[in-house]
């Protein structure tokens, strides 16, 4: 499995500790969210108001579709049960893709809190790739609970984000995704695994005593 691997640890690492190479990383998911836009120049302020922008659209849109009265995205991550109907789904749905997100993630071998646009939590890195799908899988599936009004919505879009994701094979977009977004060549995805050991500049073949090495120095 790639995740035996600390490859794509390694990677990440290097991607979000450089920040040009963080911010092409970012431009790369943005780039996912708006097709056939050009953000290869967007700053991280732009592309966050270019973002903020889709999603009232986004809203609007399936407001309208499934006649779902939509006010505003408002929760209480303490108390879930003060949230409307409607952002009761919404944070089911988000919920159910955060795990998507995080399986794939540690499957591949990736370090979920190493965050690109998200930093800070131990599952910034899971945001980042779950906010790619958000607009298509679970908003949809939200709104189409509340609108149903069959038993309880956060429960029903449950199984409506699992249907999509099965429907749109989305864990395999995901690793796709992933590789794209992280420039990783589909040959190192799947590769032997080594152990090496670290020496300063250079890595060094475990599984050797180098006590010999050592007494000839």
């Amino acid at each position: 499995p790639p995740a035996k691997s600390s490859r794509m640890a390694l990677l990440q690492a290097e991607v979000v500790t450089h920040q040009r190479k963080r911010l092409d990383c970012a431009r790369k998911m943005y780039s996912l969210r708006f097709p056939g836009e050009d953000v290869s120049a967007l700053t991280m302020a732009q592309l966050r108001g270019r973002e903020g922008a889709r999603m009232k659209r986004v809203y609007a849109a399936e407001a309208e579709r499934t006649g779902v009265y939509w006010d505003r995205r408002s929760y209480d991550p303490n108390d879930f049960d003060s949230g409307t109907p409607i952002n009761q789904a919404l944070t089911a749905a988000s919920a159910a893709l955060y795990g998507i997100a995080h399986a794939v993630i540690a499957g591949l071998g990736f370090v979920p809190a190493l965050g690109v646009v998200h930093t800070g939590t131990d599952r910034a890195f899971v945001y980042d790739i779950a906010d790619l799908y958000k607009a298509e899988i679970a908003i949809p599936a939200a709104f189409d609970a509340v609108a149903e009004a069959k038993g309880k919505p956060h429960i029903e879009v449950r199984r409506k984000v699992r249907d999509a994701v099965v429907e749109k094979r989305l864990m395999q977009r995901m690793v796709k995704d992933l590789q794209y977004v992280m420039d990783v060549p589909e040959e190192e995805l799947y590769s032997d695994v080594e152990l090496m050991l670290w020496s300063e500049l250079e890595v060094i073949s475990a599984g050797v005593n180098w006590a010999e090495e050592e007494a000839l120095q």
